[in-house]
Parts: C-alpha cells; sequence; structure tokens
C-alpha cells in the first residue's frame, strides 16, 4: 500500500513499528536531529507555539515543561493523535487533528512555529510557508528540520536507495521510499530551493544548519564514524519580517 505523509502511521504496523524504533538506542531522530534542533529553539517560556506534524507531542511536552506560554501540535495520523493527546494528559497543551496543508491558520497568532521532520512531505511547499507567515506574530520566528535532499534525492523511481549516491538532484518531487513495511513518497527539493521558498514567502532566514554529528551523543565510535559519512537532516532557522 502506498502512503502520502501523516497516512503511514494510521496503518496499525506501521505505527507500532515506528514507535518501537523511536525507543532504540542511537536512533538518528535522538542523536543527530534532536540536539542541533534543540540549540536553534533556544529559551522558549513565555512563548506560544504551533508545532506541525508534531506526532505523538513528547516534543510538545518538553516545551510545556520549559514553560511556554501555549502549545498547539498540528498532526496529520489519528494514531499520533491519540498518543500525542495521552503525551499531554495533565499539561494545558492541545493537539489537532488535521493535515498541515489543510488546516486554516489564524492571523498573528503564534511566536514559533516549530516542525519536525514532516514537511519534506508536502508538494505545495509555498502555499505551506505563506500559511506560516501568516500565523505568526511580527518577529516570529519559524524553524523546521527536513530529511536531508541529498537523502532525498537517492530515493528512485523503484523504491530503492542508489548506495547514497546523488542522483536527479535537481529534478524535484515525490520519490518513492520502501520503509518499514510499507510504501511512503516524500517530496524531494533541492536546498536552493527551500531556500528560495522561504524568501518568497517573507521570511529572512537566519540559519542553515546540516546534521553534523557529536561523538558525546553516541554510544559506540562505530555508529558515531558511521553518522559521519552522509547528512541526515537539514534545519532552516526563519524570522516574519
Amino acid at each position: 500500500m502506498e502512503y502520502r505523509g501523516s497516512d503511514f502511521y494510521d496503518n496499525p504496523d506501521h505505527f507500532e513499528r515506528y514507535m518501537e524504533r523511536r525507543k532504540a538506542e542511537e536512533n538518528a531522530n535522538d542523536t543527530l536531529e534532536k540536539p542541533v534542533f534543540q540549540e536553534l529553539l533556544g529559551c522558549v517560556k513565555g512563548l506560544r507555539i504551533l508545532d506541525i506534524g508534531c506526532g505523538d507531542a513528547n516534543f510538545g511536552r518538553e516545551c510545556l515543561a520549559n514553560g511556554c506560554a501555549a502549545y498547539v501540535g498540528l498532526e496529520g495520523s489519528i494514531n499520533m493523535v491519540h498518543a500525542g493527546r495521552k503525551t499531554l494528559e495533565g499539561w494545558d497543551g492541545q493537539i489537532v487533528h488535521a493535515r498541515m496543508e489543510d488546516w486554516d491558520y489564524p492571523q498573528a497568532e503564534y511566536d514559533l512555529v516549530l516542525s519536525r521532520l514532516a514537511i519534506h512531505y508536502v508538494q505545495d511547499l509555498n502555499s505551506l510557508l505563506q500559511n506560516i507567515y501568516q500565523t505568526l506574530k511580527p518577529n516570529g520566528r519559524l524553524l523546521f528540520s527536513i530529511e536531508h535532499p541529498v537523502i532525498t534525492s537517492t530515493l528512485q523511481p523503484s523504491g530503492t536507495r542508489t548506495h547514497w549516491v546523488v542522483d536527479n538532484y535537481f529534478t524535484e518531487g515525490y520519490r518513492e521510499q520502501q520503509w518499514m513495511g510499507g510504501i511512503v513518497y516524500k517530496y524531494h527539493r533541492s536546498i536552493e530551493t527551500y531556500f528560495i521558498a522561504l524568501q518568497k514567502a517573507g521570511f529572512v532566514v537566519e540559519q542553515l544548519r546540516e546534521s553534523k554529528p557529536v561523538r558525546a551523543h553516541f554510544l559506540t565510535d562505530e555508529t558515531y564514524e558511521r553518522r559521519l559519512r552522509i547528512p541526515l537532516f537539514l534545519f532552516y532557522s526563519a524570522k516574519k519580517k
């Protein structure tokens, strides 16, 4: 069966496998993506936060524990919505069941919009960024991570990886990936395309980062050295003018 985005996790087998994978020691999310994201994030105290593609909302609970003024998580998978609401039990946060492409974004509501490893599923990036721009307050920030374009470029129409060889890099569009027993589609676009789309929406891009590994985040030299071979994730931090 084929999936585009959050509906992948509404298959109970995929959802269970994914949640188990996230518990694994030295998983890429916790060793490579999260440290950079937290560094770029900084202090959230007093901020009104929108988290796009919030998943099980564990990061939302951390934001609330660190003093954010409000937290709204947007999630398209109903399985993830249920998990997120359970995660936030006892906390003053909200999980909304809606696809990021379809939600009615309120005007000038949030100080900070976050998205971790979700925007690479979206085809109409320009419309999404325009919605995010208008939902931010003046000087509000957007911070997001995506699967690195050198990774999505290795996903070819056959669905197989080309041994980490970057191929058809400037041919943008959906790429097929066989993952955890299903087929998922990720939208490949270049680093430049993301940058230009942010500028077109009105953002000032403040930082661009890659997931360069830090030895302290790994239990073994073997995993650390393997992660030095290729960047898995890309990060953008941008501000509303």
